[in-house]
């Protein structure tokens, strides 16, 4: 088995798909892989390629405001996304594209092992839950596949452009943290 870093550099080499080539940085994830709870987003936007960090621009700022509500930070969660490198103009990935790239989430998670998988939006919940997946419909129900316990609640940049999702990303987050106090705080 892969080590993270060693996957890393993998990915950082990769040229499956035209996303590469219109990359600035790789985006693999980023956080300690002894954390047994995992946020898998679609993919980076403009400022994580530029600076090849997920979850940093204004969606970014929303997230770590939504841990913080929670008792958590970045240190407590691993981070990935769905594709590594950014879609044309922070367009969702292509169902190619996510093809092309979801194994090296695959062994993302294998490596980090979590407890929880959180779906940050519809198009993880559909690569990681069912294909039909319906945000709006189906988030905030927990899902157990094999060891993990998955959830999927709206995308920061989702509840920046439509604050009425505030409220039930809220909902969401408190429990994430009641699952993770449950299964992860010993």
């Amino acid at each position: 088995m892969y080590s993270l870093k060693e996957l890393e550099e993998i990915v950082k080499r990769c040229r499956r798909c035209p996303l590469s080539e219109t990359r600035t940085n790789v985006v693999f994830g980023e956080g300690d892989v002894s954390n047994r709870i995992m946020f898998i987003g679609e993919g980076p936007g403009y400022n994580e390629d530029k600076i090849g960090r997920p979850f940093v621009g204004r969606a970014g700022e929303l997230f770590d405001k939504m841990l913080k509500a929670v008792e958590l930070t970045r240190d407590d969660i691993y981070i990935a996304n769905i594709v590594k490198c950014r879609p044309p103009n922070n367009r969702n990935p292509l169902e190619e594209e996510s093809k092309n790239c979801i194994e090296f989430l695959r062994w993302q998670v294998k490596i980090i092992d979590p407890d929880i998988i959180v779906c940050l939006g519809a198009v993880a919940a559909k690569n990681i839950i069912q294909k039909d997946f319906r945000i709006t419909k189906n988030r905030g129900i927990w899902y157990s596949k094999g060891k993990f316990n998955i959830i999927a609640t709206y995308h920061p940049a989702a509840i920046l452009r439509d604050a009425d999702k505030k409220k039930d990303a809220w909902e969401d987050f408190k429990a994430i943290k009641n699952m993770y106090n449950k299964i992860c705080v010993t």
